[in-house]
């Protein structure tokens, strides 16, 4: 894990999933200070991070916010970190951090459990433009 940045925020993303897809392009485009770096969790360096920090993938299997040699977030603690580093509207999505970790977990499970009825999958992960390629680990 030496090789990652250490001043970036790594989000580790389900890279086939499209309303995954669509949350790190928001994410890219609202990331004025440029704090973020993704991995697809399917990728192998996604798979090598997960196995580093000791998460058991029933836990989770879409999202996880990693900050090298600091902590690592899942589930809700995740968007909500995520969210505090974000311009625009996206920051008062910090307002959800009231409300009990339990109650927002279990909305942000019920999203995680249907994001592939209601938004559906691709066949491969995601492949930046040139312009983004800086932004994705491999």
């Amino acid at each position: 894990m030496e090789n990652l940045p250490k001043n970036k925020k790594i989000i580790l993303y389900d890279g086939v999933c499209n309303l995954c897809d669509s949350a790190v392009q928001r994410i890219i485009k609202h990331d004025s200070k440029d704090v973020f770096r993704f991995v697809a969790l399917q990728s192998d360096l996604g798979q090598k991070i997960i196995k580093h920090l000791g998460i058991d993938t029933q836990k989770t299997d879409s999202i996880i916010l990693y900050q090298p040699g600091f902590a690592y977030y899942y589930k809700s603690e995740a968007v909500l970190e995520i969210a505090k580093d974000l311009s625009g509207l996206f920051y008062f999505g910090t307002l959800f951090s009231i409300l009990p970790t339990s109650l927002n977990n279990h909305i942000y499970d019920y999203i995680a459990k249907n994001r592939y009825k209601w938004y559906g999958k691709k066949e491969t992960c995601l492949i930046p433009t040139k312009e983004l390629q800086a932004k994705f680990l491999e």
